[in-house]
């Protein structure tokens, strides 16, 4: 299958070293291919399918046709020598697992995989990939926080642990941060704050707190929680 592709758009990057493989050509796997290359990363997008190749060739610099359930594929592909490799099949577990236990025995040193269920999850990190992302939970938390219009933005890691945009709570407002002892009484640190019209400002413990202010916390997903549905 990878040959005969070859002349219409398998366009290859010339340095793998320093590049980003995203196999699986759905939306989300078009939209990390697309950011990335956005933000000037060399990218080879791939998928098995010749239609959707065909219709992201004029768009993506460097993409391929090709069956990475495939380990010979892959090999042809020097996925070993990518610096990232993210697996963004959707639906079709039985390919997703595939093609990452065979990543993992070329060695990849940073495998990406978008799983679907916790059980996805499971299996794909026991066959090696490095981190395993809920693209479809992960929006829906974000989104449920952003729709009571407590949180600006949330962002949530798998070990528990968030990162949240918020307003500045009234009982902040007008106090330093060292004296509204708000790591001791809500468990949460401030990491910065953004203030209309300024630049970010790296929270310090004499940082005096406005009320337009806007917080980056940062702590155990709860605590965040609790912290921001409190502003």
């Amino acid at each position: 299958m990878l040959d005969k592709f070859k002349t219409a758009t398998q366009r290859r990057p010339a340095n793998p070293a320093g590049s980003i493989m995203v196999i699986g050509l759905g939306r989300f796997g078009q939209a990390v291919a697309r950011s990335l290359v956005r933000l000037g990363h060399e990218v080879l997008a791939v998928d098995s399918r010749l239609p959707t190749v065909e219709s992201l060739a004029d768009e993506l610099p460097n993409i391929v046709q090709a069956d990475c359930t495939d380990m010979d594929t892959l090999r042809q592909l020097d996925a070993h020598s990518f610096a990232h490799v993210v697996v963004a099949i959707g639906q079709d577990l039985e390919a997703s697992v595939l093609t990452v236990l065979n990543l993992s025995q070329l060695n990849v040193a940073d495998i990406w995989v978008k799983a679907s269920t916790a059980q996805h999850a499971r299996i794909v990190e026991r066959l090696g990939a490095h981190h395993v992302i809920f693209p479809e939970a992960d929006m829906g938390a974000r989104v449920a926080h952003l729709v009571t219009g407590k949180m600006i933005d949330f962002i949530e890691f798998l070990d528990g642990f968030a990162i949240a945009k918020t307003r500045a709570p009234a009982e902040m407002h007008g106090k330093a941060l060292a004296e509204s002892r708000i790591r001791q009484s809500k468990l949460i640190t401030v990491v910065g704050l953004k203030r209309l019209n300024q630049d970010f400002l790296y929270a310090q413990p004499e940082t005096v707190v406005e009320p337009d202010d806007l917080l980056v916390v940062a702590g155990a997903t709860a605590d965040v929680e609790r912290f921001a549905a409190g502003t």
